[in-house]
């Protein structure tokens, strides 16, 4: 017979190591699992803001960066729903040594307890136990031996309810072990299916490349004029700042700078409180998704071709409206030739800029506040989105939006 407080203490850390690493892997599936559900959303909004209608031929620059977007996040989504499988591999094989562990246990346990009903058989008439106390040679060992069959008693008790309770145990992680390999399943379903829409949206891509080289000549007019219209929108942001920043320090009585705000005390608060908000700033639409973010990046269709984009792009839904990311003040109403209609808030020495507007409910030198709004965003007639461009600037320094705006 086996000791049975070095068994007992053996199973309470099996059972500790065990729930631990259940409890760690219980957390990273539902970190994972919150993961995907963002990246299916995405793909929707993706699917409902930047494949709006069928897309005309000229603007089909902008139809592979939105499948390029679409591709991106559906590889993302395919390599989050590995790692859940690969973790619900682990989990299906910890339960699988779990339940060999349990069976084990429970044949000990059993073993041990028919040999107690054995013995218990053997002795099981009253005249045995107490012709087994009469027979004591003193009254202490009397007692001791009362002791034992006592505690002979509450073992054999234990020992069964030992049996009920891994037996218990041993069904539920049968159960959970089917639920896994479900979940499992639908999970592998779910990844073929991401897969195959996968494959089609490469193909439909390299079918537009194709096209679009083709007419080479009209495909690389556009890319240059859309980098023209880039580069005329950074130089008049940049021009109304600096025109803000000497205007404003005149007001102030002072002159002797023209690339950064003289502050005054209230305006040193707000540039320390929107400082503050770092990664916590508002959207400036009340929903959408980045179609293009902040920097260098290499042309769809032309990779050697680099743009810079000195803000982020948010696609959002036709009708949305423009609104301030913070407390601030009117500095400029934009305006480009040929282009659409923007607006500069001022918040200390921050600068936020919307671009891409149609009506403006604002003008130079008023007050707002977070979420009040600045004007409706532009929707494109031709193929049907509508975007907001949105500019962050430190003085004349050029900030990631990324880095200040909650999850963008």
């Amino acid at each position: 017979m086996f000791n049975k407080r070095t068994y007992s203490s053996y199973i309470l850390i099996f059972i500790y190591f065990l729930c631990a690493n259940v409890s760690a892997q219980t957390s990273e599936q539902k970190a994972l699992e919150a993961k995907r559900e963002r990246l299916q959303e995405e793909i929707k909004e993706i699917n409902r803001l930047l494949f709006v209608e069928k897309r005309e031929k000229g603007n089909v620059l902008d139809q592979m960066e939105a499948l390029d977007k679409r591709i991106n996040v559906r590889q993302e989504l395919i390599r989050v729903t590995n790692q859940q499988s690969n973790l619900l591999n682990r989990q299906i094989n910890v339960n699988i040594r779990s339940i060999s562990k349990l069976r084990e246990d429970l044949k000990i346990l059993k073993e041990d307890y028919a040999q107690l009903i054995r013995k218990s058989y053997q002795n099981k008439t009253q005249n045995n136990r107490l012709m087994f106390l009469l027979s004591a040679d003193n009254f202490f060992q009397a007692f001791k031996r009362l002791q034992y069959m006592e505690q002979y008693a509450k073992h054999r008790k234990k020992q069964g309810e030992d049996i009920q309770t891994k037996t218990d145990q041993l069904a539920k992680l049968n159960q959970e072990l089917v639920d896994q390999r479900k979940e499992k399943e639908q999970l592998l379903a779910q990844n073929r299916k991401v897969k195959n829409g996968l494959f089609v949206e490469i193909q439909t891509q390299k079918d537009l490349l194709n096209s679009i080289r083709q007419n080479e000549s009209k495909y690389s007019a556009a890319i240059a004029q859309k980098q023209r219209e880039a580069r005329k929108i950074d130089r008049e942001i940049e021009r109304l700042i600096k025109s803000a920043i000497v205007s404003t320090n005149r007001k102030a009585g002072s002159s002797r700078s023209s690339s950064k705000f003289v502050l005054t005390p209230e305006a040193k608060l707000v540039a320390t409180n929107f400082s503050a908000n770092k990664g916590k700033l508002i959207w400036p639409v009340e929903k959408g998704i980045k179609s293009q973010g902040y920097g260098v990046y290499a042309d769809k269709i032309y990779p050697g071709i680099k743009h810079r984009n000195n803000g982020v792009t948010i696609a959002t839904d036709k009708g949305s409206k423009a609104r301030a990311i913070f407390e601030g003040e009117v500095i400029a109403i934009m305006s480009v030739p040929g282009g659409s209609r923007g607006v500069s808030i001022k918040h200390g020495n921050y600068i936020t800029t919307y671009y891409n507007l149609s009506n403006l409910y604002v003008k130079k030198g008023d007050r707002v506040a977070a979420k009040d709004v600045l004007g409706d965003v532009y929707t494109n007639r031709f193929d049907g989105t509508t975007k907001l461009k949105f500019y962050l600037y430190q003085d004349t320094n050029r900030l990631n939006p990324e880095d200040w705006i909650y999850q963008l």
